[in-house]
This record gives structure tokens, sequence and C-alpha cells, in this order.
């Protein structure tokens, strides 16, 4: 599963470059878990959003296409632990984080100039969610080793708004501009199996058990990032 995400996002990424796009960007991002998920992941998630199209919007391309990838965290634990049971004395920690990445194409529409641009977009693509537990050494926190514990993949789709805020804006010369994003998505998400926050469960004797959710993985995400714009010439 992992493989083949990995696989997906590499494509995209090549489609863009391939493509010229004229548009990239950053965002930090916050993640709202809704309906279903919400009632097994009750918390904030936190993460980065990383994103490229292949026009800027404006009047003259009034749409434009790309993609957007983005990455959070839904989940976490620090556990200080005995390395086993026979070593007692030496301890390591051993940290859990519950993840989700997603992968979007996306549409986004915006016939409007001037320094302060309001826009839609359409998504569509998929998320692959992930848990994942690493033994850090106590004093460094230098990862000894680590393991997959569940991961799972499912499709997902949405629309989302925000505004474009220029800061910077160098037209008369290199057709470079800087924007401030803001924008909040929602995105509908089908059923994932994953697991949550405390969902790892040990009996001290050396046995796991996995309180595994499956529900649907719908998110609200609200950003604020910095687009650049610019156009290639070959």
């Amino acid at each position: 599963m992992k493989q083949k995400f990995i696989c997906i996002i590499a494509a995209l990424f090549v489609f863009g470059s391939i493509s010229n796009a004229q548009t990239l960007g950053g965002s930090l991002m916050l993640g709202f878990p809704q309906n279903e998920f919400k009632s097994n992941v009750d918390r904030l998630a936190y993460g980065f959003n990383l994103e490229g199209t292949l026009g800027s919007p404006g009047m003259e391309t009034p749409v434009t296409i790309g993609a957007s990838f983005g990455f959070m965290v839904y989940g976490e634990e620090d556990v200080v632990t005995p390395l086993s049971k026979t070593i007692g004395r030496v301890s390591v920690n051993v940290n859990t984080t519950n993840s989700l990445l997603n992968f979007h194409l996306m549409m986004k529409v915006s016939p409007f100039e001037g320094s302060v641009k309001p826009y839609l977009e359409g998504l569509a693509g998929g998320n692959y969610l992930f848990t994942e537990s690493k033994v850090e050494d106590v004093q460094s926190g230098e990862e000894v080793v680590s393991s997959t514990n569940l991961d799972d993949f499912s499709w997902s789709y949405g629309a989302g708004g925000g505004i474009l805020i220029s800061l910077f804006n160098d037209r008369e010369t290199s057709d470079a501009e800087i924007l401030l994003d803001i924008k909040a998505r929602y995105l509908y998400g089908t059923k994932a199996k994953y697991l949550a926050e405390g969902s790892i469960i040990e009996d001290g004797n050396g046995n796991v058990f996995y309180d595994i959710s499956e529900s649907t993985t719908d998110l609200l995400t609200i950003h604020v990032g910095v687009i650049f714009s610019f156009d290639l010439i070959f």
C-alpha cells in the first residue's frame, strides 16, 4: 500500500514539472476530523500542505489545474519503558505517531484581478493513514528501530475556497508575484481502518492489542501559507 501511494505522489510531481507549473506554494494546516472520523479522533490535527498549478489564477486563466499534497499528525504518544522484561535498568522512549498523507488533483477557479483575489477549488484524490512506532534513545532522541503498526487507504474528494492577497508584485520586469494564501477545505473521505491516539494497548507481558477503528475519513482543513506566481519561458 505504501509503495503504491509513493508512486502516485511521484507521478503527480513529474506531471507538474513537465507541464511547467506557474504557481508553487505551501501552507501550515490545521485539520478538524468530521462526522464518523470525529467520533474516533476527537482532537486537532496539524501539518503542512504543498501545491502547484499550471497557471496563475486571474482573468486570463480563470480556471487552472494542479496538484496538492498534505501531511498531518492526528495523534501521538511518548512512553518511557524498560528495554525488555529482562533488562529493566535500561530504558528507551517509544514514540507512536498517527499520521495522514493526502494527495489531490485540483481545479482552481478565480476570474478576478487585483491585489485581493477570492477563489474556489475542487479536489479529488486519496488519503493514506498510517500509525508508526519508533524506539528512541532516551538521552539523544536518536531512532533505534521503527515499525508501521497499521496502514490503509481511502479515496477523498471535496471543495474549498479562499483568498489570495498580493504581498509583492514585480509584473513590470519578471511577471513574479508573492501572495498570502488563506483558505478552508472540506474533504469527504471513504472508509478506512486506522488507529487513534491510545489505540495500542500492552499488557506488560509482551502482548500488544490494537483497538482498530473503521469509519469514513471526512476532514475540515484550515490553511495559511504563501504562493509564488511566475512565468516560465523556454
